[in-house]
């Protein structure tokens, strides 16, 4: 059998979500796993079969990796689909009890990759363009996010005209949907989509750079 057409993501994947938070313990998991694979992973999949343009899609496993991680839940309170363009860097799109997220960008770097990340951005060309890039989308209401130094990189004026990106070690930019009424519908695929192409040159400025 091949992946359903993708109808939206049904209410019952959030209330799946917030079940999930107030009882995240495979007794739960074993008496709602049926949940999940309707609600919550079939759509999912179906979703990301819809988004095919961008490339092959990663659907994250649902139990969490806890033998280095000091909280032992077993399972995530989410639903991620990762689409990668390069080293940890492309879309991204999640579900969870709040509704719908989308994101891009860079995600995880090696020391050599950051390196020459802020090589990147101290050039007065390419650096100016990712500055472009980013000030379009969060006018656009996209919220910029990622690990960052709180001083300036080593060997870097915290006077450079571009101090505030060179401080990045990820950079993303994210929105919120929530759950709008087209959440439930198969418009959904095409508002993910709209937002995956509006964060495109970030996406595309990161698969250049890493």
């Amino acid at each position: 059998m091949g992946t359903p057409t993708f109808g939206g993501i049904p209410e019952a994947a959030l209330d799946f979500y917030e079940d999930l938070e107030a009882d995240n313990s495979k007794t739960f998991w074993a008496a709602h796993k049926h949940v999940y694979d309707e609600a919550v992973r079939a759509p999912v999949a179906a979703l990301a079969e819809a988004l095919a343009e961008f490339g092959p899609a990663k659907i994250f496993r649902p139990h969490r990796d806890v033998r280095f991680s000091k909280d032992k839940t077993p399972y995530k309170t989410h639903q991620g689909v990762f689409v990668a363009v390069g080293p940890s860097a492309g879309w991204y799109v999640q579900v969870d009890a709040a509704g719908l997220m989308v994101a891009g960008g860079f995600y995880a770097a090696t020391s050599e990759a950051v390196a020459q990340y802020r090589a990147t951005v101290d050039d007065d060309v390419r650096g100016s363009e990712l500055v472009r890039i980013v000030t379009d989308l969060e006018r656009a209401g996209y919220e910029r996010g990622g690990d960052r130094l709180k001083t300036s990189p080593r060997g870097i004026a915290p006077t450079h005209p571009r101090i505030d990106l060179l401080r990045h070690r990820t950079l993303t930019v994210s929105r919120q949907f929530g759950c709008p009424p087209w959440l439930s519908t198969p418009d959904c695929a095409d508002h993910v989509a709209a937002a995956w192409r509006e964060m495109a040159p970030l996406v595309e400025w990161c698969r250049q750079v890493l």
